[in-house]
């Protein structure tokens, strides 16, 4: 079927965190939110269409997970990344943020440092710090718009880790990861006994002709966080898969949640992540198209009419990066000026890495309207901060 991803829905009042949340995290609604990563797009019609079945049963009770849930993530791994992954090596739990959380809990010593490439995903930091750990950043190298790996630093760094947390596909740079990079990076990482973790869950959302490599394709024991949740906009459904080589790692892991009484999908996240990736090839095709064309769209709007602000063009992710140290202002004041001069609700570059300045995050997974209308709000305050010059 062909889906319509202009359609503007109101999300607003509706639990939606994009939107019920601007006041605590602007300090205001008078924004358009473009910032945390889900989608205003509905998401495809066979999950519609196999949860509502699901919700007129009535009934909810405990969930059974049985082998297709595990062999239906395989299945598409191996259809869309050339990966098939065992099924006894998978484990369920609430999504990629928690897992990694975990995963430094159980893996790392007391006063270990762990290793990330910063501008990176926030809550990198926040999983680890969590625990009392210490991140170690290798700060990735920008040069003419393009970022990438600061070899020496990451040996350096990799020598004092006890773990290194890998984003593949990048958040926010939208890097799609070569082979060669991959294979650097996890050989450094074994010289130095370094476990590695990745998180794959953006790997279904690549552009430009790239082709996302499983981290486990090049090096089998690196344990691989996979979920639909982004993919098909379901992530308030909260559900991952975990991916070890490691029985005894497996075994740990699941003995934590277990300890807690998680194991168990909920009624709606089983049928929501197993119709998806059964079912959901057409609607993801589409939508690849869809947002492709929202991310050229940004990045020749900035370039004929906001030249001062340069977006990086991602191939991979929903995530614009915006480059605005053109317009002179330090951190605070340039999140100031999107809130209130631009109304435009997006994250703070400075939450990807501490310390950077001159950067936004921008969202582009809405209709096209809605994102010319920020663009035009952004263009206006840009230049009405000229005029004031």
């Amino acid at each position: 079927m062909k889906y319509n991803f202009d359609t503007v829905i109101d999300r607003s009042k509706n639990h939606a965190a994009k939107y019920d949340e601007r006041i605590k995290k602007f300090g205001t609604e008078d924004v358009i939110p473009l910032w945390v990563a889900d989608m205003d797009f509905k998401t495809a019609q066979p999950i519609i269409d196999a949860l509502e079945s699901r919700a007129k049963e009535g009934i909810w009770g405990y969930t059974s997970r049985d082998d297709s849930y595990f062999e239906a993530y395989a299945n598409w791994q191996e259809k869309r990344h050339g990966w098939k992954p065992e099924i006894k090596k998978m484990s369920y739990a609430l999504g990629v943020v928690p897992s990694l959380s975990a995963i430094v809990k159980l893996f790392t010593p007391l006063s270990g440092k762990v290793m990330i490439q910063t501008p990176v995903y926030p809550e990198f930091y926040d999983v680890v710090e969590a625990w009392d750990r210490t991140v170690i950043e290798n700060r990735l190298v920008e040069e003419n718009g393009n970022w990438s790996i600061d070899w020496k630093d990451f040996e350096e760094k990799a020598s004092q880790a006890s773990l290194f947390i890998l984003c593949s596909p990048h958040n926010p740079l939208g890097i799609v990861w070569e082979r060669k990079d991959l294979e650097r990076m996890f050989s450094i990482c074994k010289k130095y006994s370094v476990p590695v973790v990745s998180d794959e869950i953006h790997s279904d959302l690549v552009f430009h002709g790239k082709t996302h490599i499983p981290s486990a394709l090049v090096d089998p024991d690196v344990i691989t966080c996979i979920s639909c949740t982004k993919t098909f906009n379901l992530a308030g459904l909260q559900a991952c898969t975990v991916v070890f080589s490691d029985a005894r790692q497996k075994e740990v892991f699941d003995r934590y949640w277990a300890r807690m009484d998680i194991h168990r999908n909920n009624a709606f996240s089983l049928i929501a992540m197993e119709t998806a990736l059964n079912k959901g090839e057409e609607w993801l095709d589409q939508l690849l198209a869809y947002l492709s064309d929202n991310i050229d769209f940004v990045v020749e709007y900035c370039r004929k009419h906001i030249p001062c602000i340069k977006p990086m063009r991602p191939d991979a992710t929903y995530l614009v990066w915006l480059d605005c140290r053109d317009l002179h202002l330090n951190q605070e004041e340039l999140n100031t000026f999107f809130i209130q001069e631009a109304k435009l609700g997006l994250n703070n570059g400075g939450d990807f890495e501490r310390g950077l300045e001159g950067y936004m995050r921008l969202n582009v997974a809405c209709p096209r309207s809605v994102l010319k209308q920020a663009m035009k709000q952004l263009e206006k305050a840009v230049n009405r901060r000229n005029e004031r010059k």
